[in-house]
C-alpha cells in the first residue's frame, strides 16, 4: 500500500501545485462567503 501511495505521488508531482492552489482558492471563497452576511448587517 505504501508503494502505491509513493507511485501515485510521483506521478502527480506536476499537478500537485495546481491542486494546492485550487484548494487554497476554495478556502478563501468559503471564508469570504461566511463573512458576507455580517457585512450586510451594517446597512
Amino acid at each position: 500500500m505504501i508503494h502505491q501511495i509513493k507511485t501515485a505521488a510521483a506521478r502527480s508531482h506536476d499537478t500537485l501545485l495546481g491542486d494546492a492552489v485550487g484548494a487554497a482558492a476554495l478556502m478563501v471563497m468559503l471564508v469570504g462567503c461566511l463573512y458576507l452576511p455580517g457585512l450586510t448587517q451594517g446597512f
